[in-house]
């Protein structure tokens, strides 16, 4: 158990002691908004001003979209924690997944640094006007504030979703799974933490890292004569 808690630990400190990478880029971070702006609207997706919009004026609906974002962390600790407790067999996977993907998540923060779109004109920084602590963290040397894509807020949450979905045993809990993420790229939107495509860079990179954690498995359980990782 020790193991996995110091992997997990070491996961999330890569994650965020990124912002070293961007510190002198901050120019080309608002460039690249530029381009993702132009992206989103060519592709006709670019609708998170709207959504945002339609939010705003709503105090209760600002304090869910607030407290769903800034309930990131416990969320994805729970779900690993009850993975580690409940489904220890499915544990290894899950935490490989999450430990591939947040790999390839710092690859690309290095690559393509990007400024939110709560940096960029017309948006609202929502958790700014009513979390101060939080968002003064979030300013912090502990966070890449130009880490947008991918967006793991959303593809971390798709992760757990896809655990809960599938291996919880009620259907209520297995339901809750499905709205997770979905519930999380709302938030994202319209508190004016992430483009549309930042949740589908990162929901691409967690498939993918899935993905690689399960052939990892099976490739390993047939090695030991069909027992599980």
């Amino acid at each position: 158990m020790a193991r996995e808690v110091v992997l997990v630990a070491v996961a999330v400190l890569l994650y965020s002691l990124v912002r070293g990478l961007t510190d002198n880029r901050v120019d080309l971070a608002f460039g690249n908004a530029d381009r993702v702006i132009s992206l989103e609207r060519d592709l006709g997706i670019f609708v998170e001003p709207e959504l945002q919009a339609a939010v705003v004026g709503i105090p209760w609906a600002v304090h869910i979209a607030n407290a769903i974002y800034i309930a990131y962390w416990p969320m994805v600790i729970g779900v690993a924690v009850w993975l580690l407790f409940a489904r220890r067999t499915m544990f290894a996977m899950y935490r490989n997944a999450l430990l591939i993907s947040g790999l390839f998540s710092l690859v690309l923060f290095a690559a393509f640094p990007l400024a939110p779109p709560r940096f960029v004109g017309g948006f609202v920084d929502t958790i700014a006007a009513e979390s101060d602590r939080y968002r003064s963290f979030n300013a912090s040397a502990l966070v890449n504030e130009y880490a947008a894509m991918p967006s793991m807020h959303f593809g971390w949450m798709l992760l757990a979703g896809i655990a809960i979905s599938t291996l919880a045993a009620n259907r209520v809990v297995r339901a809750a799974g499905i709205t997770m993420p979905v519930l999380m790229l709302w938030s994202i939107v319209v508190t004016g933490n992430h483009y549309i495509l930042d949740a589908v860079a990162g929901g691409a990179i967690v498939l993918v890292g899935l993905g690689l954690a399960r052939r990892a498995r099976t490739r390993l359980g047939a090695e030991l004569g069909g027992s599980h990782v």
